[in-house]
């Protein structure tokens, strides 16, 4: 019997199958698709998930040397100088702990790069594999497919994006709520390079200068500007009570963007080889299933959750959720997890998804035309000028803000995700592993009967011991062995 089948292979379902080889367990990956697909998505990585995939080596692949990304420095993620929110500029370079990492990828590159260190672990990905229904018994789960034989697993997880079928088939609620009234448009375009400024904005004629990957508010609609070191810029813009015709065109995009700015945007064909985009989508969504789990079957990624993709928040939530969901269900699979530690997934990352939610429609409503909302943007502006109130929207964005429920373990730092510790150079290579670690600097701390379970390091550079999951978040901080075995004993089972 397999151990765990994953629906799904997008970045999330990718990343989960890469951190349970981690483990010690062989998941099966099912992929409708014959082919990964072309279709252009996401336009890069925002927030902490570059840090995790740093601790996973993964980043480096992604960011080699000699890559221009503007956000690194050799092969280790920098903080971003500077973002956007709700259509506002937000200047992040005087925070005294700007949290919020940023690098521009294509999700092409890094379903792509997944795929790859998947294969390197052993992972077996099935092309042309359509889920079609699945039936629960006490200690699997039988998955049937559409013209193959079904397959027998002790946990299946659905990571087969917003119309999930898994998420449908298991009968879970996925409650939440639908605009209908805006249309979006995003396309690769071309223009004439005299119009580009040394920092990649765009000059309209008429208008003034769009900057790059920012959202532009007018009191007409919303536009944005993606210069590509790799390829064709793109042109991005939302409008409310524009409802269109027929097939989604240049044209389209040119008319739209005239209407945005009142000025003529100067766009043509893109000239690169592609894939290119032109895409229109009317409306949006932001739901979050009513559980993770149901059974045997969890939900992880977009089949848990969606939301507006304004700021670029989706693949930091999603292949976070696979990070922390990889080392508890192996945990529960190899018969070493602690009692309750599986349902601990949805305990800490559904209230992620509810503030990703949150943020996502509060930036959606600023970006909206109209007096009132101009009102509350003035308003919002003023509170932005406050260094503390751009260092708690960096949180936000980059999910730092985050901390879990540890038990009885206390301290300033249990809860957190572990930070780079100048007292430990090397700790994004004791990461790579995946394995839980006790990060000793008295050289006297004793596992005691989960020594097996976890790596002991020496590190005399820290005032304080940590041990962290293998999700990098610290479960306990001491100096002696005072409340060590009670930590380990909540997320883990003595050997």
């Amino acid at each position: 019997m397999i151990e765990v089948v994953i629906a799904g292979a997008g970045p999330n379902g990718l990343m989960l199958a890469c951190e349970l080889a981690l483990a010690g367990v062989r998941p099966v990956v099912l992929e409708r698709l014959t082919e990964p697909t072309d279709t252009q998505r996401a336009n890069g990585l925002v927030g902490q998930v570059n840090r995790m995939l740093d601790r996973r080596g993964l980043y480096e692949r992604l960011a080699p040397p000699g890559t221009s990304t503007g956000t690194r420095t050799g092969t280790t993620p920098i903080p971003a100088p500077r973002f956007t929110f709700g259509a506002f500029p937000l200047d992040l370079s005087d925070l005294p702990d700007n949290p919020l990492y940023t690098l521009l990828v294509p999700q092409l590159r890094i379903e792509r790069m997944l795929t790859e260190r998947a294969a390197e672990l052993g992972v077996d990905i099935r092309r042309d594999h359509e889920v079609i229904g699945l039936t629960q018994g006490e200690k699997s789960v039988t998955v049937e497919l559409r013209e193959r034989a079904p397959i027998e697993a002790e946990f299946l997880v659905g990571a087969d994006g917003g119309r999930s079928t898994a998420r449908k088939l298991t009968g879970i609620d996925f409650p939440g709520v639908t605009s209908d009234d805006s249309v979006s448009r995003t396309g690769h375009v071309s223009v004439p390079a005299h119009l580009i400024g040394p920092d990649g904005s765009l000059t309209v004629p008429g208008f003034g200068a769009v900057p790059p990957f920012q959202h532009l508010r007018t009191e007409h609609g919303l536009i944005a500007w993606a210069p590509s070191p790799d390829g064709d810029p793109k042109l991005f813009t939302v409008e409310w009570g524009q409802p269109p015709e027929g097939e989604a065109s240049l044209d389209e995009l040119r008319a739209s963007a005239r209407r945005v700015l009142g000025a003529d945007v100067p766009l043509g064909a893109p000239t690169g080889p592609g894939p290119h985009l032109m895409r229109r989508l009317f409306g949006g969504n932001t739901r979050i299933a009513e559980r993770y789990r149901a059974g045997r079957v969890l939900l992880l990624g977009d089949a848990a959750h969606v939301h507006s993709a304004i700021g670029g928040p989706g693949l930091n939530l999603g292949l976070q959720d696979a990070v922390n969901l990889g080392w508890k269900l192996a945990a529960e699979v190899r018969g070493h997890a602690a009692e309750g530690l599986l349902d601990t997934y949805e305990s800490e990352r559904h209230p992620a998804a509810r503030r990703v939610a949150m943020h996502t429609q509060a930036q959606s409503l600023l970006t909206r035309p109209g007096a009132d909302v101009t009102a509350l943007r003035e308003l919002f502006g003023e509170l932005l000028d406050q260094p503390t109130a751009r260092q708690h929207i960096a949180g936000l964005l980059a999910g730092a803000d985050i901390t879990y429920d540890m038990g009885p373990a206390t301290g300033p730092l249990v809860g957190h995700w572990a930070p780079d510790l100048p007292g430990l150079p090397g700790l994004r290579d004791l990461t790579r592993t995946a394995r839980p670690l006790l990060l000793d600097p008295t050289g006297t701390l004793d596992p005691g009967p989960w020594s097996s379970h976890i790596d002991t390091v020496p590190a005399p550079g820290l005032d304080t011991a940590l041990l962290l999951r293998p999700d990098c978040y610290i479960a306990w901080q001491g100096t002696t062995n005072d409340g060590l075995h009670e930590a380990l004993a909540t997320w883990f089972r003595p050997a």
